[in-house]
């Protein structure tokens, strides 16, 4: 979740970190700080909120020297304070970490018995302590680091800074992500590729247990067993690196605009070049021998499995079992002859996500990922990954990756159905017709926002709103609710339309605005009674459907956003607009930091 940066550069570092740490800043903006070396001497500058504070803070206050590391943090242990704020530091070394140290109790005991006592209330500042109690023992900065890495329980990437040490940076990951960039004579360490794109076109991401000392010169690697080991250099894509906001307000606003570009670099990707063709590599399981599917993911993307279960089992007649990743291996679930695990992660980095595929593996005949992060740990571990690309997404609230989700498990889920006979080559062509259209269509249905502005003004004066869906459209439902908590902070609730009698309708009034996603589909005439049952009971209905569904529906509704008329089994990508765009605009009316939600982080790299 925190960001982390190095580096042993030429020129002073601490405006080199700033920046990269800008880049970073949606894995956590609760504080952030920066730790150099000059001329042997270690400081350091910490502030707490936006990066703009430790910004303002180094112009009357600057931090001289070649050599730092620099972190933004997302709070664990330990409220957002300067006290807490990384790098924490003893005498002689100054530590950034991003992960969980979850024996730090332990270690602070063990530790105030040599009269070391920390001045935080985090587990990261156990690490800088044990390593400094190892340097006065007289250990060099590695055997130390080593010692300390031995001793540490949970999961972590940490970079190590020494005083003295002009030339000098070790780093280490175990769970968390965390990369090498190699520069002219210059050495970086970086979260992602995202931080050190500006710095260097040439990076290597460490493999799980590994050890990196480095200088300007040269890295040496060491793996969990420490066995000097090479790892392979691979090249940035600097344009897939591009951080800015295109001439948009926020980021948020640009990646829902962007959605049908993307969604066309996707389907150019898997089409064929005349389109009536799924391309999938060479390597991806024949169907046919697959008995099951199980779906582990996460927050949205676990949406995007809960609508591709519905694609499986109609389409391809696959029984699917979708999971939280959070849960997944706690239940030890067995795994049966002929499974099929799918795990899906925008970052490719969810640590829950990336258990969960631990836990599968030698358990499952197949691991596949769908991620958008091609050299992420979950791609690299999988059998084989499908990219989504989506480009680079900054906003911590997910939109196109979710749409480049939901159409790279729809390609998935076609393919097993022509591969299984269930699907016919018409209608298969007839769908892959459909889509490839859908860029075109999402451009069309960009002229909703004019009417959802109004929309979202009237939801975000409301404390509770109710979604509900029907078919694909309730994990919709389920994803739109979860857009609006995570952008205006209001409650809001998903539920199956059919289950609105069993028990949700008690919380209906006069003040709770229900959105109902409702394409005139064959269950369309069910989701308007639904619709009927909660206008009795005096709620204003926001009613988001097609032409053919908004007149049948009548005029009693609050609202109506009419989108074009598809394939039903397309709607689930398109509808993700309108709800993206309600969340969007509400937190807009209500002023939140809709690119940067309070408590939230892009990534979630700790359990």
């Amino acid at each position: 979740m925190c960001g982390i940066i190095g580096a042993l550069g030429h020129h002073e570092v601490a405006p080199i970190l700033l920046e990269a740490l800008k880049r970073l800043e949606y894995r956590g903006y609760d504080s952030a700080g920066i730790a150099t070396v000059n001329n042997g001497q270690m400081d350091r500058r910490r502030a707490v909120g936006k990066l703009h504070n430790l910004s303002d803070l180094l112009v009357h206050d600057a931090l001289p020297g070649k050599a730092g590391i620099g972190h933004t943090r997302w709070a664990t242990h330990g409220a957002p304070n300067v006290e807490n704020a990384h790098p924490h530091s003893a005498a002689d070394v100054a530590v950034v970490h991003n992960g969980i140290i979850e024996n730090f109790n332990e270690l602070r005991l063990e530790l105030a018995e040599f009269g070391l006592v920390p001045s935080s209330e985090t587990d990261s500042e156990m690490v800088a302590l044990l390593t400094q109690h190892y340097l006065s023992g007289g250990l060099s900065q590695a055997e130390a680091v080593d010692k300390t890495l031995s001793r540490l329980q949970g999961t972590f990437a940490l970079v190590f800074l020494f005083a003295g040490q002009n030339d000098l940076m070790i780093a280490a990951r175990k769970g968390s992500p965390l990369a090498i960039g190699y520069g002219d004579g210059e050495m970086f360490v970086g979260s992602d590729a995202i931080a050190l794109a500006p710095l260097t076109d040439r990076i290597t991401y460490l493999e799980e247990g590994d050890r990196a000392v480095l200088s300007r010169k040269d890295v040496q690697i060491t793996d969990a067993y420490g066995k000097l080991v090479k790892r392979e250099i691979s090249y940035i894509q600097l344009d897939t690196a591009r951080v800015d906001k295109g001439g948009y307000k926020h980021f948020m606003a640009k990646e829902i605009a962007e959605q049908p570009n993307v969604l066309q670099t996707l389907l150019n990707a898997y089409l064929s070049s005349d389109g009536k063709t799924i391309v999938l590599p060479d390597s991806f399981p024949d169907f046919t021998g697959i008995e099951r599917l199980t779906m582990v993911a996460c927050g949205t993307a676990y949406y995007a499995c809960l609508t591709a279960k519905y694609w499986f089992e109609k389409l391809a007649r696959i029984p699917v079992e979708v999971d939280i990743a959070s849960e997944f291996r706690y239940r030890e679930p067995p795994l049966s002859p002929g499974t099929m695990a799918l795990f899906i992660s925008q970052s490719g980095e969810t640590a829950d996500t990336l258990a969960a595929l631990r836990y599968c593996r030698d358990k499952a005949d197949h691991i596949v990922s769908v991620t958008n992060v091609a050299q992420s740990s979950i791609a690299r571990e999988s059998d084989l990954t499908l990219p989504i690309y989506a480009g680079v997404e900054i906003g911590v609230a997910s939109t196109k990756a979710f749409t480049c989700q939901l159409t790279v498990l729809l390609i998935i889920a076609l393919s097993a159905a022509r591969q299984r006979g269930v699907l016919n080559a018409d209608d298969c062509k007839r769908l892959l017709t459909d889509l490839q259209a859908l860029p075109g269509v999402f451009n069309a249905a960009m002229a909703i926002t004019s009417q959802i502005t109004r929309v979202a003004s009237e939801v975000a004066k409301a404390r509770d709103v109710l979604f509900l869906g029907r078919d694909v459209m309730y994990p919709l439902a389920l994803e739109g609710a979860l857009k609006l908590k995570e952008i205006s902070y209001i409650h809001a609730e998903a539920y199956a339309s059919g289950e609105l009698k069993h028990g949700p309708i008690a919380l209906v009034d006069e003040q709770v605005p229900v959105v109902v996603l409702a394409p005139s589909d064959g269950l369309f005439d069910k989701s308007v009674s639904n619709m009927q049952e909660v206008m009795a009971r005096g709620a204003k209905v926001i009613l988001i459907t097609d032409a053919q569904g908004a007149a049948a529906a009548g005029n009693n509704t609050a609202h109506q956003i009419i989108l074009p008329q598809i394939d039903p089994i397309l709607t689930p990508i398109l509808y993700a607009l309108p709800v993206q765009l309600i969340a969007y605009h509400t937190g807009i009316a209500k002023g939140t930091d809709v690119d940067q939600p309070r408590n939230l982080a892009k990534s979630v790299t700790v359990e």
